[in-house]
């Protein structure tokens, strides 16, 4: 693919040139650059298109394989088509996931999107709001209180 890309690229760029050389001169120019001048925005081009775009889909393509390398039996998953579901078993390029109670669906490991991980319990209030004592007012101080205000 890539050698398809830069042959019809090259040849669109000296396509330019071609027809550049057929119009009429009406001043002698300027010495012409080297190959390298000419190919500088093309190369430009391609290593922004890398960084950008190829690199990055190769980045998630990957740590997306590696999800679904590691389903097993009891994971929690959310499928592309949005269904939450516990996998039952796990087979060559399928898995089977328990949507509801007694609701199983077999769907292709590529269309599972996101693995959820088992929920962490709650951290404990800080220390700070821990040690501070909570006012509390009594029905009979409540007129007190809000005179202070």
């Amino acid at each position: 693919m890539k050698k398809t890309l830069f042959a019809s690229l090259f040849a669109l760029l000296s396509a330019g040139e071609a027809f550049a050389a057929d119009a009429p001169a009406a001043a002698p120019a300027a010495q012409g650059g080297s190959a390298l001048q000419a190919f500088f925005p093309l190369i430009i081009f391609v290593v922004i298109f890398y960084f950008f775009i190829l690199r990055p889909q190769k980045k998630r393509q990957k740590t997306h394989d590696s999800l679904v390398n590691s389903l097993q039996r009891g994971d929690r998953v959310i499928t592309a088509g949005g269904f939450f579901g516990i996998v039952r078993e796990v087979k060559d390029d399928s898995v089977i996931i328990e949507i509801a109670e007694g609701l199983v669906a077999r769907v292709l490991k590529s269309s599972i999107s996101t693995k959820i991980s088992p929920e962490a319990p709650k951290a404990a209030p800080k220390a700070e709001e821990a040690a501070k004592p909570e006012e509390s007012v009594t029905p009979e101080e409540a007129p007190a209180a809000e005179d202070k205000q």
